[in-house]
């Protein structure tokens, strides 16, 4: 079993950035293709980037394309998620989990909040 915990995420500016960080404990994820997601108030919980299993291929979903990095290291058995130009729209809670997500592997993610 796979504990997942979000972390990094505050209130921020418009423009401005923030890191996520994806720990996870219980077993290594280096076999497991990770993803991040984001659930915004009112609105369904949303794909918003993947990296394979060797780190060497990244997609993301078009509103995030040059602005967010997924990335991880895997001495750390963690997953990343750089945030940069951030606009209010991407104000969610964030929450990593194996791609495609499995529902036991859900953690109680991180707010992300961007002001205007």
């Amino acid at each position: 079993q796979v504990q997942l915990v979000e972390s990094g995420g505050g209130l921020v500016q418009a423009g401005g950035s923030l890191r996520l960080s994806c720990a996870a404990s219980g077993r290594s994820i280096s076999y497991y293709a990770m993803g991040w997601y984001r659930q915004a108030p009112g609105k369904e919980r949303e794909f918003v980037a993947r990296i394979s299993t060797s780190g060497g291929k990244t997609s993301y979903t078009d509103s995030v394309k040059g602005r967010f990095t997924i990335s991880r290291d895997f001495a750390k058995n963690t997953v990343y998620l750089q945030m940069s130009s951030l606009r209010p729209e991407d104000t969610a809670i964030y929450y990593c989990n194996l791609t495609p997500p499995a529902n036991d592997y859900w953690g109680q993610g991180t707010q992300v909040t961007v002001s205007s």
